[in-house]
C-alpha cells in the first residue's frame, strides 16, 4: 500500500538560517538540507508527499515558491500551513485535519520532522506514523513506535 509523507519545512527539507530573516521565500540565499533532493524524488515515485509547517507567517504560496527556487516542488503534492489550515502545528486538530483533508486513514500517513514535540508527538497521537529526524543526535524520550533517522537518505533504504 502506498504511504502519505509528509514532511516538516524548515531544518528538515530546507535550511532555516538564524542569520535571514522574514518569509524564507523573501531570502537572498535558501538551500535544501543534505539529501532532501534525493529523498523526496525517490520517494515521490511511489507516494504522495506533502509539507506540513508551522510556518505562521507564510502562505502556501510563499512557501512553494520556496520549493521551486531549490528544485524540489516537482517532487510535492501539496502544502499544509496555518494559513491555509487555520491552526498551527504541534496540536492534535493541526494533524486531524490534515487526516480530513487527505481522506486517508492516519495509519497510512507518515510525519517526518526534526522537532519531535512538535513534529512528531502530536502527530503519533493523531494515528500517525512518525519518523524523527534528529541529525543532532539529540537525546530525547520518544516513542517506541516511532523511528529515528539521523539522515534523509535513510528514508530511501
Amino acid at each position: 500500500m502506498n504511504k502519505v509523507y509528509l514532511f516538516d519545512w524548515g531544518d528538515t527539507l530546507m535550511v532555516d538560517s538564524p542569520e535571514q530573516s522574514g518569509k524564507m521565500c523573501d531570502w537572498e540565499t535558501v538551500q535544501t538540507v543534505n539529501g532532501a533532493t534525493q529523498a523526496l524524488r525517490t520517494l515521490s515515485t511511489n507516494h504522495k508527499v506533502y509539507v506540513a509547517t508551522n510556518a505562521a507567517d507564510s502562505s502556501e504560496v510563499d512557501i512553494k515558491s520556496v520549493f521551486e527556487r531549490v528544485g524540489l516542488a516537482q517532487y510535492i503534492s501539496g502544502y499544509f500551513c496555518q494559513s491555509t489550515l487555520g491552526i498551527g502545528k504541534g496540536t492534535l486538530a493541526f494533524f486531524h485535519k490534515i487526516i480530513d483533508q487527505l481522506g486517508v486513514a492516519p495509519h497510512s500517513i507518515i510525519m517526518v520532522g526534526d522537532n519531535y514535540d512538535n513534529d512528531i508527538a502530536p502527530a503519533v497521537r493523531a494515528g500517525i506514523q512518525g519518523i524523527w529526524f534528529n541529525p543532532k543526535h539529540t537525546r530525547v524520550q520518544v516513542a517506541k513506535e516511532v523511528r529515528q533517522i539521523h539522515q534523509l537518505s535513510e528514508l530511501c533504504g
